[in-house]
């Protein structure tokens, strides 16, 4: 075994994750009442064998095989003569084959009518899919947020499962297409588990209920304790009233959204600046625009530690620009000035290309002093 690992290794194979055997739905109970055609058969398959050998002196293979024809029904005749008495043996034979034959058929149509083992197999192989995701979000509740937002997820390629307890999943799946998804309730901790939520990059709840809404933040929260989870969710919800989006952010949400006061924002920032409607979908929301912006942390370990922002020279190394200063304490800074020193834990709201940001990050994460300040 060490040594298989020690090869895998080598190779650099990877290893597919696969869901938890206890959150797989069992088929073997709706397969119950294929057990008496089994027995029957089994049961037929002896009598023959023993039949053709007293009756008709065969071997004990080819009394195996003969019956095996015979019970099957499938017309290759006799292997060798057979009395008279083998004859109406064989006759009995045929019957008893045909009817085990048709009773199994008839079970197997009455279980696909019934449709809980066609159900089961696209389960199992939705966890399985589920299982190989990382850094996914879990979006919970179908309705028309939902679809808005999975859009905006499938064009950015973040993966996400949807959960929602209705049938009407797997047909809003389709139709939709929600590459995963599940049907289920999403605050219950088995949902939880199946939606792989220990590897998860964080939560979305946008129910109508502020109940449902409340319940699964909870739920959430707990899930972390009780998994002694290394990073908290990034959990984000919705919520109609200024009232319910403290309610909300208090019990633990990151984020709180609430289309009432984004609708009002956007209508008046249109009254206000008719030219700037358009800005943020032309230059941030947009997949395929080359611009970006991001909040970028400043580990403790970083060589930025402490000097100034000018002396970083990160527009110069990245050609990024640094147009706000998030405090430990959460106070912001913006528009920082060349003097505004980096501290430890702040987060730099940076602008630029997306491969300028992703410099800028792995710049502001190495230990010692970057080789690249030498030939600014």
């Amino acid at each position: 075994m060490n040594l298989l690992k020690r090869i895998r290794k080598f190779l650099n194979w990877e290893i597919v994750p696969k869901p938890d055997q206890k959150l797989l739905p069992e088929v073997y109970p709706h397969l119950k009442a294929f057990r008496l055609p089994l027995i029957l058969t089994v049961f037929i398959m002896l009598i023959g064998t023993i039949g053709y050998v007293l009756i008709d002196d065969f071997s004990i293979i080819d009394a195996i095989y003969q019956t095996a024809v015979t019970f099957t029904t499938v017309g290759f005749g006799e292997i060798a003569p057979i009395s008279d008495k083998g004859r109406i043996f064989t006759i009995n034979l045929i019957i008893a084959g045909f009817a085990v034959f048709s009773s199994a058929m008839g079970i197997l149509v009455a279980e696909i009518n019934k449709g809980h083992i066609i159900a089961i197999l696209k389960e199992r192989g939705m966890l399985y899919k589920i299982a190989r995701l990382k850094k996914h979000f879990v979006v919970c509740y179908h309705n028309d947020y939902t679809i808005e937002v999975t859009k905006k997820l499938r064009k950015n390629h973040i993966p996400f499962v949807v959960i929602d307890p209705r049938e009407e999943i797997h047909t809003w799946a389709v139709e939709y297409k929600y590459p995963q998804y599940l049907q289920a309730e999403p605050h219950a901790e088995l949902a939880m588990l199946k939606a792989h939520l220990s590897s998860a990059k964080g939560l979305i709840t946008l129910s109508d209920s502020i109940a449902d809404n409340i319940a699964l933040i909870a739920s959430v929260r707990l899930f972390e304790k009780e998994h002694f989870l290394p990073r908290p969710y990034y959990v984000i919800s919705a919520a109609e009233t200024m009232g319910d989006v403290e309610k909300l952010k208090k019990l633990g949400a990151d984020t709180v959204v609430s289309p009432t006061k984004l609708t009002a924002q956007r209508v008046s920032a249109m009254a206000a600046r008719p030219d700037m409607e358009n800005l943020l979908e032309e230059f941030l929301y947009k997949s395929d625009n080359p611009l970006d912006m991001q909040e970028i942390e400043v580990p403790r370990y970083s060589w930025a530690v402490l000097k100034k922002l000018k002396e970083t020279h990160i527009r110069e190394i990245t050609n990024t620009s640094v147009v706000g200063i998030r405090k430990k304490d959460g106070k912001f800074l913006s528009m920082p000035k060349g003097d505004t020193l980096v501290t430890s834990e702040s987060k730099l709201l940076v602008i630029g290309t997306q491969n300028g940001i992703k410099i800028t990050k792995d710049l502001l994460r190495k230990r010692v002093k970057p080789k690249e300040l030498k030939f600014v």
